[in-house]
């Protein structure tokens, strides 16, 4: 798009899954455009911070789901994102953190007030539905979830 800032931002995902073989996906409202999106928990990599460490913060603060489980092996993922009027592009690193109970509870405690604002929604996700998740990011995230779980 013309005149769209362009943002290049080191950040990270956290695929989830529980005991069932389910991604917890986050539903984000952009506070310009109204459009929503569904992805994996996760952010950006704060000054001073290895993509691990700020896998593991991110998770705690999106969901309070314990950052032990996240694993040190991460599947990097080419990143186009239109979000609050900026095209965000870049590599990111996934990774992926398995828990042993059936959709974990979500404590959204240490979520920031503008996260609080434009989360719409935290659902666990079978993974043979993935394919019919509407505005699913990124897209191929299924690819990206075998790929992490091969290892």
């Amino acid at each position: 798009m013309c005149g769209m800032e362009t943002i290049f931002r080191r950040a990270v995902r956290v695929v989830c899954l529980d005991a069932g073989g389910r991604v917890l996906l986050m539903r984000w409202r952009d506070p310009v455009s109204g459009n929503t999106l569904w992805e994996p928990p996760g952010g950006g990599v704060d000054p001073g911070e290895d993509d691990l460490t700020a896998a593991r913060r991110e998770l705690a603060e999106e969901t309070g789901l314990d950052p032990a489980a996240v694993g040190e092996a991460s599947v990097a993922v080419e990143r186009d994102v239109i979000w609050a009027g900026k095209n965000f592009v870049g590599t990111e690193s996934f990774f992926l953190a398995c828990f042993a109970t059936d959709e974990p509870a979500l404590d959204g405690a240490g979520r920031l007030d503008y996260e609080n604002e434009q989360l719409v929604d935290t659902r666990w996700t079978p993974l043979e539905e993935l394919a019919g998740v509407e505005s699913l990011e990124p897209p191929r995230l299924a690819e990206v979830i075998a790929a992490l779980r091969a290892g």
